[in-house]
């Protein structure tokens, strides 16, 4: 495969992960994680380790309306990340 072939795949990948909500294009933790070949808790805690460097608006927590419609958008029944993602207690 070359280069451009594997910037393409790469690309789609990345394309197909990308969600719209709160009117902002997201990516969650656990596909961010898979693209840079780490456990989401290894990823999550990297962040909060290095927190000053990334702006305020940079990472939120879902509400639970949020969490139960990507629940019913992406189907959990297959997702190993199902019980994980969890949405915030407030």
């Amino acid at each position: 495969m070359g280069a451009s072939t594997s910037s393409t795949v790469l690309a789609e990948r990345i394309e197909n992960r990308i969600f719209l909500l709160r009117g902002e294009k997201v990516l969650f933790d656990f596909h961010l994680a898979e693209l840079y070949g780490v456990e989401t808790k290894t990823l999550n805690r990297a962040v909060l380790r290095n927190s000053e460097r990334f702006p305020g608006d940079f990472m939120f927590q879902l509400d639970r309306q949020e969490h139960a419609n990507l629940r019913c958008q992406i189907g959990t029944s297959s997702s190993q990340h199902a019980a994980r993602a969890t949405p915030s207690k407030k």
